[in-house]
């Protein structure tokens, strides 16, 4: 069996942890999911799991349906990038189909009828695209999508409204935000029609230096010229960070080694440990681990793996158990990261 994607190495060893695209697309049979009943709701489904079945060329999915997990385990998967924060609140049936090592994971009755998401770990963002174009086409088979011809895909909001494609990648850049360098980003990036916004996209915040790039013109360009925008600015938000990084490591190497390795010296000993300050910490060991501060063997220190496993829906999952109060979370935190660090 595949690893999952968030557990490959690649997803750890450079400023780019993933590459993610997502197509929306709507049935032309059905109203959008603002307007549908619940009955055509479950219809929908389904038309597209039957869509995917033993159809040799696509792989095997799993559908799950969000009415029937406990409110933890839909946390659980949006902190993994599975569902978004949409699915949660949905009072009408929905689910999502998911492949065996997460990089395909099909949303039904999100905003739109259909949110194609494939994600690959590190810089792959021409793969996960191949995927993800093989799973729409393959839908296209046997079922009609609301589209125009001169407006092309239409979505629930129209800024989805063209290609229906958001590129992404999730990037790790530890230097560009503590030098504040990031508010030049966010500049140059709105000028080129890209975006950039916290760990969990729209209207989310940064947690462990970690941002989401991508697209915000879906009309009027087409998916290969989208891709290509997002994988030049990539690369030259690569090449920044490593700059500053450099930089920092020639002019102030002890403050940098002292700041990495007080890090995980409370990684390996806190008792109490908030989120936002593990992953606070995190971010500095994974930055340590990439420059060679921290001389540690890698098996079992995906640190962007550890990060998802210390946010609260996926900490209760690894417990088997819900826990009501903040501090009682905190103390596990610590006792689950003094167990992968010491």
């Amino acid at each position: 069996m595949k690893k999952i994607w968030y557990e490959d190495e690649k997803s750890d060893k450079t400023p780019i942890i993933s590459s993610r695209i997502r197509l929306a697309r709507n049935l032309s049979k059905y109203y959008f999911p603002a307007k549908m009943s619940q009955e055509d709701s479950k219809n929908l489904i389904a038309d597209i799991t039957s869509s995917l079945k033993n159809i040799s060329s696509c792989e095997d999915f799993n559908y799950i349906e969000m009415s029937t997990l406990p409110e933890s385990e839909k946390i659980s998967m949006v902190e993994r990038h599975e569902i978004s924060f949409a699915m949660l609140k949905s009072q009408k049936p929905c689910g999502t189909l998911a492949n065996a090592n997460k990089s395909i994971n099909i949303m039904i009755n999100e905003e739109d009828h259909l949110r194609i998401q494939t994600v690959l770990p590190g810089k792959n963002i021409g793969a996960s695209w191949d995927l993800a174009d093989k799973i729409d086409n393959i839908i296209e088979e046997t079922l009609d999508y609301a589209f125009d011809k001169d407006f092309g895909y239409l979505t629930s909001c129209p800024s989805n409204t063209g290609t229906g494609l958001r590129a992404s990648y999730m990037v790790h850049i530890p230097m560009l935000e503590k030098t504040g360098k990031i508010q030049d980003l966010m500049v140059v990036l709105a000028k080129l029609g890209m975006t950039i916004r916290g760990i969990y996209g729209e209207g989310s915040e940064p947690l462990g230096s970690i941002y989401q790039i991508s697209n915000q013109v879906t009309l009027g360009k087409t998916e290969q010229e989208i891709i290509e925008g997002l994988d030049n600015i990539a690369n030259k938000i690569i090449e920044n960070e490593n700059g500053v990084l450099s930089e920092m490591l020639n002019s102030q190497p002890a403050v940098m080694e002292d700041n990495i390795h007080r890090s995980l010296g409370i990684l390996k000993t806190a008792r109490i440990m908030p989120l936002k300050e593990a992953m606070g910490l995190l971010s500095a060991v994974r930055l340590g681990l990439n420059c060679e501060i921290i001389k540690e063997s890698r098996p079992n220190l995906n640190i962007y793996n550890i990060m998802m496993n210390v946010e609260p829906g996926n900490l209760q999952k690894i417990h088997g158990e819900n826990f009501s109060e903040n501090e009682k979370i905190d103390i596990l935190r610590a006792e689950y990261l003094r167990n992968m660090f010491s």
